[in-house]
């Protein structure tokens, strides 16, 4: 296939290509230059994209500010690309005959449907409560291509959950139940393009979770509890290095959707985060380093 990928140049778009490359011509296009990029232009822009369209296969529409932006640009550019360049996009890809299109989304949307001092389970049955304009405008940006959806020109929504780099102890738990690598979400990507089904469908991508529904409850009030019973050798790799497990855990994503309709794995769990920081490896920061921004 020949995909369009926008917002190529940045750390999930990397992790699409990559996962894309080896089977189909991948033509990038972001506004900041690298190696995964090919073309240099914004994704709103028709001069840049219809050219584009007319001999692709399928739209990866990635490119959008996201959470560091919140406070530093305009809710009018959360607007602009979140939601109408993602309309757009469709609109266009649907005029060239354009077979499919995948949006990059997040779990960051629930926002407030996470309740304090609780546990909450969040699959795609979920509603989303969104707190910031990136929330806002991403669930929006999901609702436009909802309206727009049709078979011929079918719609798979991807909810990523945190993926950034934090320090060592928090990536390695949120693993197990809000946390994935961006080579699964990459995977995600590829898979969604040949997924059969509606006109229209999300999937939540995040760490497979070793957690049930059943220990919700014990998650809030004695999270090492249920963390050494559901993952022992998580809990003794931390006890080895003198780390503290979460004394309470407030949500689980569920990614049993995309598990069973696509046939998604994550490949790449808490473990490998340990691996990573043994490697100095920038996509995990050193134990007990600032937080990063958050996204969610």
């Amino acid at each position: 296939m020949k995909i369009i990928l926008t917002g190529s140049s940045g750390r999930i778009g990397r992790a699409i290509f990559g996962s894309l490359a080896p089977e189909h011509e991948v033509i990038g296009v972001d506004t900041h230059a690298f190696s995964t990029t090919q073309v240099m232009g914004d994704c709103a822009d028709e001069g840049t994209m219809r050219p584009l369209l007319e001999s692709a296969d399928a739209v990866i529409h990635t490119a959008g500010p996201h959470a560091p932006h919140v406070g530093e640009v305009s809710d009018d550019e959360f607007e602009r690309v979140n939601v109408q360049a993602t309309g757009q996009l469709y609109e266009w890809a649907r005029a060239s005959g354009v077979g499919r299109y995948v949006y990059t989304s997040t779990t960051a949307l629930y926002g407030h449907a996470i309740v304090p001092a609780n546990c909450t389970w969040v699959d795609e049955t979920t509603a989303p409560l969104p707190k910031s304009i990136y929330h806002r405008s991403k669930l929006a940006g999901e609702e436009r291509l909802e309206a727009l959806a049709t078979i011929d020109l079918p719609v798979r929504v991807l909810r990523m959950s945190r993926c950034f780099p934090e320090n060592a102890a928090l990536m390695a738990t949120y693993r197990l139940h809000r946390g994935v690598d961006a080579r699964d979400v990459g995977e995600g990507h590829r898979l969604a393009l040949d997924h059969k089904g509606p006109a229209f469908t999300r999937f939540i991508l995040s760490g497979a979770t070793p957690f049930t529904r059943e220990d919700c409850e014990g998650l809030v009030s004695d999270a090492p509890a249920i963390i050494r019973a559901r993952a022992p050798k998580l809990a003794r790799a931390f006890a080895t290095r003198g780390w503290d497990l979460p004394r309470s855990i407030d949500r689980v994503y569920d990614p049993g959707a995309a598990q069973a309709q696509m046939g998604w794995r994550t490949k790449w769990g808490w473990e490998e985060v340990l691996a990573q920081l043994e490697r100095n490896d920038l996509e995990v920061l050193p134990y007990k380093a600032a937080a990063a921004p958050n996204s969610e």
